[in-house]
């Protein structure tokens, strides 16, 4: 756990002098990144819970994306990273964005995945008051992992989503739908000076990749998109080697 007012859950693997810090999507949870990471043995990778998700804290209050920033800010200071790339999904593909605009030393590059857009997520509004009202629920979280991933009911990646779907904190899941995904933190994007790699899986429906290529690597000078075959939504699930692929193709 983080030493923070409100405990985080860190998973840290591996070592050397580059470091991954990974920050998962919304419903979701660090253990979305392990078969990433076990793809990256030579890199120290380090994967958190945010705030209200996963075995992390879910306070009642602090789910801006600059306090999930925040969050992770202090996760590297703790960690003292000289060297360190973001790597970040959907919803923690836009706290990556906030804190690289940051300039925060020892920010090497930054690879976002299927990133929820530093201008407003476009969610349908019966689609957004449709999962408001439905958190906890068992039959809609099976249809949100049918959804957003390849593998089907029955298998060990299916039943982990829909875990990590359920135990979200209810005060985490309000704000990012209610607040969090509607921020828009676009004009920040200028002061991101370093290098980015988008991937978007080629069947996604949450956040096409029509969307990813309009709303992020348009407004990120040199940014560079990347169409993974064969997957939805849930890339490092998905296609775990592509995105360990691109990590070494990165500047990280």
């Amino acid at each position: 756990m983080l030493n923070h007012p409100h405990p985080l859950h860190v998973v840290d693997r591996g070592r050397g002098d580059r470091a991954l810090v990974f920050l998962h999507y919304f419903a979701g949870s660090s253990r979305a990144w392990a078969p990433v990471m076990d793809r990256l043995a030579d890199y120290r990778c380090i994967a958190l819970d945010l705030r209200g998700f996963g075995d992390s804290d879910g306070p009642a209050t602090g789910y801006a994306v600059n306090d999930s920033a925040d969050d992770v800010a202090a996760l590297i200071a703790s960690l003292g990273l000289a060297r360190y790339g973001l790597i970040g999904h959907s919803m923690g593909g836009k706290i990556a964005l906030a804190l690289a605009a940051r300039r925060p030393p020892g920010l090497e590059a930054l690879l976002l995945i299927a990133p929820s857009p530093p201008t407003p997520e476009p969610i349908l509004d019966d689609v957004r008051a449709h999962l408001l009202a439905s958190r906890g629920d068992r039959a809609s979280a099976e249809d949100t992992a049918r959804a957003i991933m390849m593998a089907g009911p029955g298998t060990p990646a299916f039943a982990q989503v829909f875990e990590d779907n359920l135990r979200t904190a209810p005060p985490a899941w309000r704000a990012w739908l209610e607040q969090g995904s509607r921020e828009d933190i676009s004009a920040l994007m200028p002061r991101i000076d370093r290098p980015v790699l988008v991937l978007v899986g080629d069947e996604d429906t949450t956040i096409p990749p029509p969307v990813i290529e309009r709303e992020v690597v348009a407004r990120i000078e040199g940014a560079h998109l990347v169409r993974v075959a064969r997957s939805r939504h849930l890339v490092p699930l998905d296609a775990p080697q592509a995105v360990a692929d691109a990590v070494r193709r990165s500047a990280i």
